[in-house]
């Protein structure tokens, strides 16, 4: 069987890894240079038309498309060869490699759930201690109409998240990484500080709450080697903050 090259590794994983990083920093850039931090706002979920199902239908759109990469992920750690003589099971899925099942849903529930209270709690308090010191914009999860569609496209959104992060930032990049020959404590480090530029346009404050929360879950990761407890948890925690505020966010002085 042949073996991917390191440096054609790395060209799949610049192609994998995409804008998003990048984006971040822009975006980051010009907010501080229009104005303090503090006096700036990141909306997560927005409204793309005034046209109720207009916006419904790019809304689903943008869930769909930003799923590609994912689908990407699965097919370069997918051993094909494997997967078409049958040979060994499924071990040759990138779903079984990744822990990207439904293998163990029980341990899987309670780690995720436990993961999310762990993250959750100190994550709000990051939040305002961010917004105390001026280096975190005002966060604005949901800016959606009120429609009928509103809470489930804000649940779906909110596994997206969950999937392309835990899937890419943690599943294929610690594989990747351990194929360049990277030490663990490394491929950790460089996974976590990436998860935090992705959320750089959020200020500093949210960079470090999610290097940190890059950290619990990768090494997670290199216990367990799945995913799915940590796709969990980001689901749940997005969920509440994305439902949470849209239903209850104007009824206490967020919205």
């Amino acid at each position: 069987m042949l073996v991917p090259s390191r440096r054609r590794l790395r060209f799949e994983v610049w192609i994998v890894l995409g804008q998003s990083a990048v984006y971040s920093v822009v975006q980051l850039l010009d907010k501080m240079t229009r104005a303090p931090l503090a006096e700036g706002t990141s909306t997560l979920n927005r409204s793309q038309s005034t046209r109720e199902y207009f916006d419904l239908t790019y809304q689903l759109l943008d869930i769909l498309f930003a799923l590609v990469p994912v689908l990407l992920v699965l097919y370069f750690l997918t051993d094909h060869r494997q997967a078409a003589s049958g040979e060994g099971g499924n071990t040759g899925s990138a779903f079984h490699k990744l822990g990207f099942n439904f293998a163990r849903p029980g341990r899987d529930l309670l780690q995720g759930l436990g993961l999310a209270a762990l993250i959750g709690v100190p994550s709000l308090g990051l939040y305002a201690a961010g917004r105390a010191l001026g280096i975190t914009t005002a966060i604005i999860p949901s800016a959606l109409d009120a429609y009928w569609w509103t809470v489930p496209v804000l649940i779906l959104s909110a596994m997206r998240h969950a999937v392309v992060e835990e899937v890419i930032v943690v599943g294929y990049l610690m594989n990747r990484f351990g194929k360049f020959g990277w030490s663990i404590p490394l491929s950790i480090l460089a996974s976590s500080l990436l998860r935090g530029t992705y959320h750089l346009y959020q200020g500093f404050g949210p960079f470090i709450g999610n290097v940190v929360m890059g950290i619990v879950f990768a090494w997670l990761y290199t216990r367990t080697r799945r995913v799915m407890p940590l796709v969990i948890a980001h689901a749940l925690l997005d969920i509440v903050a994305f439902v949470g505020f849209s239903l209850f966010g104007k009824a206490v002085g967020l919205g």
